[in-house]
């Protein structure tokens, strides 16, 4: 099932849900002529389309609103704050393009501070799903929801088949003692490309998608903890993201960890083709394998000998 037909067959069965666009129809091109009056397309205005899906909400509606994630998040944050957080309103938020997925678009375009600016407001609950398979086993239990919520967007297919989504918690692909990889949306196809490989050196090797973001499963970071080596992969900057949320589990717990993180520290990413973006900023499987298993060589486990992986 595709984004578009889980939210056709959505919509069709609840009358509450109304689409709406800030001129941004790439996912949702066949809705206008199934909903009618339930699409609605306010044209390149994020922060009318907030507020007016915080009206709807207000009248028993559950919007489902879609605009480019760094404008959704960023030119519309008074009002996702102000509108939809304060009042806790059940306005659905779906970001296009997060991350390294707007691949060839500049800085502007780049949402790569949105999970920090919509975690840091009070109720708003955050998701970054691994692929389609997994975007559209989670929507459905976060579209029910009460609470506003804030998804990025992930269309592409893969080969995974995810497990149900259960909101706060994590999926834990395997569990490890030498590494545990920790991970969300575009990146989780590269930490299964890593895991391989160092497993095929001989580590011991955790994966866990952690698809949900806020709530947060802190029990799959403490677990997480208990390896000898912790690593955060995220398209997003350092701060505010995955490797924030690590550290402030870990703090209220009293816990410490090694924490090797793969983020965008103070810097946007070169704009290219995804495959380009991945191999320039150093966030290939291969990339992120050969990166690990020299900090394990050097920091952690100094008798392993780092490998040249093969292509």
């Amino acid at each position: 099932m595709t984004y578009e037909e889980l939210l056709t067959e959505t919509a069709l069965a609840d009358k509450r849900v109304i689409v709406m666009t800030a001129e941004n129809r790439a996912l949702v091109r066949n809705l206008p002529g199934i909903l009618g009056n339930r699409f609605i397309d306010t044209g390149i205005t994020e922060q009318t389309m907030i507020g007016a899906a915080a009206g709807l909400a207000l009248r028993d509606r559950t919007p489902i609103v879609h605009a480019l994630a760094s404008f959704l998040t960023m030119r519309a944050f008074e009002f996702v704050r102000t509108d939809v957080g304060i009042a806790s309103l059940p306005v659905k938020m779906s970001g296009f393009i997060p991350g390294f997925l707007s691949d060839a678009n500049g800085p502007t375009h780049q949402a790569i501070e949105d999970i920090s600016i919509m975690r840091g407001i009070p109720n708003m609950t955050v998701f970054a799903p691994a692929d389609e398979d997994d975007l559209v086993k989670m929507l459905p239990e976060i579209w029910d929801s009460a609470d506003p919520a804030y998804t990025r967007i992930n269309t592409r297919q893969t080969d995974y088949v995810h497990v149900p989504f259960e909101l706060g918690k994590s999926e834990v692909i395997c569990t490890g003692t030498d590494v545990t990889i920790l991970t969300y949306g575009l990146l989780f196809e590269q930490a299964l490309i890593a895991t391989d490989l160092l497993k095929k050196e001989g580590l011991s090797v955790g994966l866990v998608n952690m698809r949900s973001l806020k709530p947060v499963d802190e029990q799959a970071i403490l677990q997480a903890a208990e390896s000898k080596l912790v690593v955060t992969i995220e398209d997003h900057f350092l701060t505010g993201g995955l490797y924030s949320i690590i550290a402030e589990v870990l703090l209220e717990h009293q816990k410490t960890a090694n924490v090797l993180p793969f983020a965008l520290k103070d810097r946007w990413f070169k704009p290219a083709l995804l495959p380009d973006v991945l191999q320039h900023e150093g966030f290939t499987g291969k990339q992120i394998a050969e990166h690990i298993l020299g900090y394990q060589t050097k920091y952690i486990q100094p008798e392993i000998l780092k490998p040249n992986f093969a292509e």
